[in-house]
């Protein structure tokens, strides 16, 4: 009786240490194909612009890994060559899925390319985002040299290769604002009683001065005209800026942008539209 005790754990052990090995072994399994599937992929495409021209693709899983990039760098490290380091910056509008793009790196980019003894040298592009992520591509400078030359696709082409992303497109939805409440209507037996109404004006005569100051607070704002109206980076296209000033602002399919010879003598409703921005961009300057 006891030895059929021990037969019957032992075989349970068994058992139970093959379902864990499976089960780790397909935990490992399924790791290994999200690495595989998923990691991020830089691929380099041929650029129409020339000597200083570099094309790219990045493609990443923007729904898993949310990220706003805007910028990339090429470094060559080259200790047994010359020149020894070379960086080109470059910056472009905020991509936050998988884009394909052809830039110019400038001078400096030519230079890379150009750079002598580059046997031993590394290249290492960087895409930089506004959220603080790096992602770095590492490879020997002559086989990045060999792959720019030998690329057939162009940017261009590429973009429409790319899996549309499944991220949805964020909108805010925007009131219309104003500095004057409107009238009540007469037929509504209940109204609500603001300073700011000029139904009203009179019952708050006096509540903060003398009599002199009588309907300050039913008073419209005084307009003013501004120096100087621009956008801080970060814009998110949400286009309420656009619904309050069209004549000033414009906005464009990555930003928003100030419209050349715009009125700024409407201080107010600039105003208006910069408190209305959800990422508070809009900035401007009053007239002393």
């Amino acid at each position: 009786m006891i030895n059929t005790s021990f037969i019957a754990l032992a075989v349970a052990t068994v058992m139970g240490l093959g379902l864990l090995a499976t089960l780790a072994g397909a935990s490992l399994l399924t790791g290994a194909v999200q690495f595989l599937l998923l990691k991020p992929k830089l691929k380099v495409l041929k650029s129409k612009i020339g000597e200083s021209g570099f094309a790219f693709s990045y493609e990443w899983n923007s729904v898993q890994e949310p990220a706003d990039f805007y910028q990339v760098k090429v470094r060559l490290y080259n200790p047994f060559g010359k020149p020894t380091q070379i960086e080109a910056t470059k910056s472009f509008a905020v991509k936050d899925q998988s884009f394909a793009l052809d830039i110019d790196l400038g001078t400096s980019f030519v230079n890379l390319r150009r750079a002598k003894g580059i046997d031993k040298a590394t290249i290492q592009v960087e895409l930089l985002s506004k959220d603080g992520i790096v992602q770095q591509f590492p490879m020997k400078a002559l086989k990045f040299i060999s792959v720019i030359n030998s690329a057939e696709v162009f940017a261009a082409d590429y973009e429409g290769k790319l899996a549309p992303s499944e991220k949805a497109k964020v909108y805010f939805e925007t009131h219309e604002k104003t500095f004057i409440a409107d009238a009540f209507s007469k037929a509504s037996d209940r109204v609500l009683v603001l300073p700011n109404n000029p139904l009203f004006a009179t019952q708050f005569a006096g509540a903060g001065g003398s009599a002199k100051d009588a309907g300050a607070g039913a008073a419209a704002a005084v307009n003013f005209s501004i120096s100087k109206v621009w956008i801080d980076p970060g814009c998110i296209v949400c286009d309420a800026c656009e619904t309050i000033y069209p004549e000033v602002f414009e906005v464009k399919a990555d930003t928003c942008i100030i419209k050349p010879g715009s009125p700024l003598n409407d201080g107010l409703r600039i105003q208006e539209a910069a408190e209305a921005c959800p990422v508070e961009v809009i900035k401007f300057t009053k007239i002393a």
